[in-house]
């Protein structure tokens, strides 16, 4: 298969300013709608990557995501949740964007263009040969992208990546690629759209499923959440009330603020190192 830029194909509606109100909304939100389709249909991709990720991670490996522009951005936010969801060390899971921090509020965009900086950037973090890196980049063929995965591969890194062209230069240096193919977007070229929602949705499934898979969820529950704020504190207290067997709710918020992790608390209540907690 050749390389097709599909992403930059005309939009499949004319006239966008001539549409009312409701008409447009509706037509993005049918667009929308195939979205999750497409990442369906990449699933098996997306398995195969969170795999490695989790063998990576276990053996004290850690995960990078790199991207330029609105790509960037979501990896970023990906990996900031990830420590205070999951109460894992901020290192460990990284978000890299071309343009640095200043990119993820004002548009850099001629950093993207840099080949050689995605590189120096992983460089700067310490990349190894025990991490993954995960190359953002909605078009498959941003120079910064595919100049860190290249050489993230070349010194023996192991590569993934997430795009929406099939068979593009970025899928090229990616060990275990990911092709979401979500079709033209309803604004030509505007990829912050369906290839931004395809994106994050593989992100979430990716991190969610990693942090699953290294015990860091009880059930269905994020009990190694950072205690940061009111509202988690209470949402701590009552997964301790229904885990711990614990009716007072002033004497399972004493234990958790005490501990300082429902997973914690939960773990001396089973281990009766407390005695009968009530």
């Amino acid at each position: 298969m050749r390389f097709e830029r599909i992403t930059e194909m005309p939009s499949l509606y004319r006239c966008l300013e001539k549409m009312s109100v409701t008409e447009m909304i509706e037509h993005i939100n049918d667009e929308d709608q195939t979205v999750a389709l497409a990442v369906k249909k990449a699933l098996p991709q997306v398995a195969l990557l969170i795999g490695v990720i989790v063998e990576r991670l276990k053996s004290g490996g850690r995960l990078f995501y790199i991207g330029a522009g609105t790509s960037g951005r979501l990896g970023v936010l990906d990996a900031s949740e990830c420590a205070p969801t999951y109460g894992v060390p901020k290192e460990l899971v990284t978000g890299i964007m071309a343009g640095g921090d200043a990119a993820l509020r004002f548009g850099i965009e001629d950093a993207e263009d840099n080949a050689t900086q995605g590189w120096n950037d992983l460089r700067e973090h310490g990349v190894t040969k025990n991490d993954v890196v995960i190359g953002i980049a909605a078009s498959g063929t941003t120079p910064y992208v595919t100049g860190a995965l290249k050489e993230a591969r070349n010194y023996g890194t192991l590569t993934g990546c997430i795009v929406c062209n099939p068979q593009s230069p970025v899928a090229e240096h990616a060990d275990y690629p990911v092709e979401v193919i979500v079709g033209p977007e309803f604004v030509t070229g505007i990829t912050r759209m369906k290839c931004g929602t395809a994106q994050k949705l593989v992100l979430n499934t990716i991190s969610t499923a990693v942090m699953i898979y290294l015990g860091r969820v009880k059930g269905n529950r994020m009990v190694n959440m950072e205690i940061s704020n009111t509202k988690l504190v209470d949402r701590g207290v009552k997964m301790i009330m229904e885990k711990g067997n614990i009716a007072d709710y002033e004497n399972a918020k004493e234990l958790l603020l005490e501990n300082g992790s429902v997973a914690l608390v939960l773990a001396k209540i089973e281990q009766g190192t407390r005695g009968n907690p009530d």
